[in-house]
């Protein structure tokens, strides 16, 4: 990273922001949380930033040792970038930007979304424990063509993009639906009127499940 701004400073803060303190580059790490993917996915997630700007976010943070680049085995045999270790342990920091802007942020400006990726994140960032106290399961969340394997168990919540072999529980909808339930902006009951959501299995656990992610209160 020749020649990219620092700001020369021994902190530990100062020494972060050197890495990942560019704009997007955040952005670009949230994107490949929830696993690998290639360029042109990463760009589908973040439509405000070029190819060029992307190109290069990925080449400082591969430089720093935040994101790799590999091939995938035949037949896919695609390139993709995921985040390795390092990459992989700003996840609280992610986490914690989320929960302060969803509290304590301006609104979003009519118009303005989130990716598919940022919806999934959001669950992660909105996790309650406490919430989750005696339940123990595994849920298939089926967004449209994406699958997503979920599991909650002592107090703690994994996700990951890929199929739950043994779910207890499948949820059925889209990911605007499945944030207006989990967001408190869309009653459960009224989405399985509609038909807009469907659970199968264990639909007591399924309802808990999507009560784990109330927005966080203002500071």
């Amino acid at each position: 990273m020749a020649g990219k701004r620092s700001y020369s400073e021994a902190c530990g803060v100062a020494r972060a922001l050197d890495i990942v303190g560019e704009r997007w580059a955040l952005m670009v790490v949230r994107e490949m949380l929830l696993g690998p993917k290639r360029f042109t996915d990463i760009r589908a997630g973040l439509p405000g930033l070029s190819p060029d700007v992307l190109a290069q976010r990925l080449k400082d943070l591969e430089e720093a040792g935040v994101v790799r680049k590999r091939t995938l085995p035949p037949p896919a045999a695609s390139k993709v970038y995921e985040l390795t270790p390092a990459g992989q342990a700003l996840e609280p920091v992610l986490i914690a930007l989320g929960r302060w802007g969803g509290a304590n942020a301006p609104p979003p400006l009519e118009g303005q979304g989130m990716s598919f990726d940022a919806h999934l994140v959001s669950l992660r960032t909105l996790f309650e424990p406490h919430l989750a106290e005696g339940l123990d399961t595994t849920v298939q969340l089926v967004l449209g063509d994406e699958r997503f394997r979920a599991k909650v168990s002592a107090g703690e919540l994994e996700l990951e993009r890929g199929e739950e072999p043994s779910p207890e529980v499948t949820i059925d909808t889209d990911a605007g639906t499945l944030i207006d339930i989990a967001h408190g902006r869309l009653e459960l009951s009224d989405a399985l009127a509609a038909e807009s959501i469907e659970i199968t299995g264990d639909e007591d656990a399924g309802a808990r499940f999507l009560g784990l992610f109330p927005l966080p209160a203002a500071a």
